[in-house]
């Protein structure tokens, strides 16, 4: 049975909660507070296993709250329940000792796997955290440079061959998924590689050496 102690200042939020979890077979809530100093006066004679806590309450906030529990109660799990979403916020309540943090607009499902996970020991971060991350990331990653004919790299070649075929800058931006100033941008590179000068003596360069499909 999982040991749950629920930490948020609002009352009605917190018999929502109680209500998702006694449907759950080895789910038992066995205690609630208003914040972290209830929270942790109340510890001492009401042991569990998974605090779900909100990250902003007035008094001892989530974050604090995180960092005493994990000096004083180390065996206890800690996952945050927030409407936050910056980086930042989730990325010092984890390094303050945290095993997961889910979305308040989560799905209730999601919202107990997410308890069933850090009580098992495992990390827990929604998906919808998740994805937004991985977005943000690859969104700063280079695009890998592959060099092919006369030296382009993948997409300056797949750009080059759709100006051949008299697409717009706006209409390959559209067929590409980008914007038309990368696009403009990539084409400037291409000119400058292959010595160009316009766009007719560039398809007439990628024509004779092969280039084009």
């Amino acid at each position: 049975m999982i040991r749950l102690f629920l930490v948020d200042d609002h009352a009605v939020l917190r018999h929502g909660l109680r209500a998702l979890f006694q449907q759950e077979d080895g789910l038992e809530v066995v205690g609630e507070a208003e914040d972290g100093e209830q929270l942790l006066a109340r510890l001492s004679t009401t042991p569990c296993d998974v605090v779900l806590l909100d990250l902003h309450m007035p008094g001892l906030d989530g974050l604090a709250t995180t960092q005493r529990l994990h000096a004083e109660y180390p065996d206890v799990r800690v996952l945050i329940l927030s409407m936050a979403d910056g980086e930042r916020a989730i990325g010092q309540v984890l390094a303050a000792g945290a095993h997961g943090y889910v979305l308040k607009n989560a799905g209730h499902d999601e919202i107990v796997m997410a308890v069933r996970a850090v009580a098992a020991g495992r990390r827990f971060l929604c998906s919808e955290l998740g994805l937004a991350m991985l977005e943000k990331l690859l969104a700063v990653i280079p695009e890998p440079v592959v060099k092919i004919s006369g030296g382009l790299s993948a997409r300056e070649q797949e750009i080059l061959q759709l100006v051949a075929e008299g697409l717009t800058t706006a209409q390959i931006a559209e067929k590409l998924y980008t914007s038309p100033r990368t696009v403009e941008t990539h084409r400037q590179n291409i000119m400058e590689k292959t010595g160009a000068k316009n766009t007719a003596a560039l398809i007439k360069t990628a024509a004779s050496q092969g280039w084009l499909t």
